[in-house]
């Protein structure tokens, strides 16, 4: 089953500051029903310290209820666990038939997509405040950048010629 990585993101939540997939979203994904899961992750209790799972507490599990209109979790009798980026790689030891390693493949590339791009922003985050110190007592440097925007647009506005394609007609 090939999941859209999108759906896999839609369910990473942040809880405790952390990035978190839910017990049920992941059993949802693997093909599991959810206290099967939760019972693997018991017989192997010394595999998931607290950085890499924890159980949600009530106020949260509150908070998290209220963010969604309508409750699609009804009739749950414990509170949800949440899973690190960390756990959720170590769920591919205890889960081992072939829709859960696909899945959890997937899953893991999300987390280090979301990674990357929070480093990437971090870092041209970093230059523009680099630049802006440097720019305060220069004028020059400021000059300069808008000489450059501005060749990027008029690039822009004048669209290089293109050959005309379609049919040719000859008299």
């Amino acid at each position: 089953m090939i999941l859209a990585d999108q759906k896999i993101l839609n369910r990473i939540h942040i809880i405790r500051e952390q990035k978190v997939m839910l017990d049920n979203d992941l059993a949802e994904l693997y093909g599991v029903e959810t206290r099967r899961l939760n019972e693997q992750v018991k017989r192997n209790c010394k595999r998931f310290p607290a950085d890499f799972m924890f159980q949600l507490s009530m106020k949260q599990y509150e908070v998290l209820m209220s963010q969604f209109a309508t409750s699609n979790w009804g009739g749950r009798r414990k509170l949800p666990y949440a899973f690190t980026e960390q756990g959720v790689a170590m769920l591919s030891s205890i889960l081992n038939n072939d829709t859960a390693i696909e899945v959890n493949i997937r899953i893991i590339r999300v987390f280090t997509r979301i990674r990357e791009f929070a480093l990437t922003n971090k870092d041209i985050s970093l230059q523009l405040s680099k630049l802006e110190k440097g720019i305060k007592g220069n004028s020059q440097d400021i000059q300069n950048i808008f000489v450059v925007l501005r060749e990027l647009i008029e690039k822009k506005s004048r669209p290089l010629p293109r050959n005309k394609i379609g049919f040719k007609y000859y008299d």
